[in-house]
């Protein structure tokens, strides 16, 4: 191996960051055909407002479940010009918790995401949830800014 890593997790929320982080990750990975990458998006379950144009919880979900499909599609178009073995995960939790979770079931080596993420709250901070990875993380982890 040509590097220290051969698992890498990118977390990925869709924003710019993270699109970042992404190609950051993949260009690390292609210093090496064995490392592996994994692309992991966290749901956060929201308990939508009903709208006065009727949008009911069911309606709400299965739209957030399309969009996520349709972002694990255009993420695995762009993974399949690595060489290296690379899986997308959709999971549902808390951002922060789920991502360490993942991380260590799947023995990561490095953890690769944004600074911050599309939740504008989180902007006041390095980002709760890159903290928090940063903090609980078993393995190395690399805040893209």
């Amino acid at each position: 191996m040509l590097t220290d890593y051969s698992r890498i997790v990118v977390a990925y929320d869709h924003s710019e960051l993270s699109k970042k982080a992404l190609k950051m990750a993949m260009n690390l990975a292609k210093q090496d055909k064995l490392i592996e990458l994994l692309v992991v998006m966290v749901i956060q379950p929201e308990r939508p407002m009903v709208y006065s144009y009727g949008y009911a919880f069911e309606a709400y979900h299965q739209k957030q479940r399309e969009e996520v499909k349709a972002v694990r599609n255009e993420l695995e178009q762009e993974l399949k010009l690595l060489p290296n073995k690379s899986r997308t995960f959709a999971i549902e939790g808390t951002p922060g918790h789920m991502i360490v979770e993942f991380v260590k079931q799947n023995d990561a080596d490095l953890v690769v995401m944004g600074s911050r993420g599309l939740s504008g709250l989180k902007e006041l901070f390095l980002g709760s949830v890159s903290h928090y990875v940063v903090q609980k993380a078993h393995c190395p982890v690399f805040i893209v800014k």
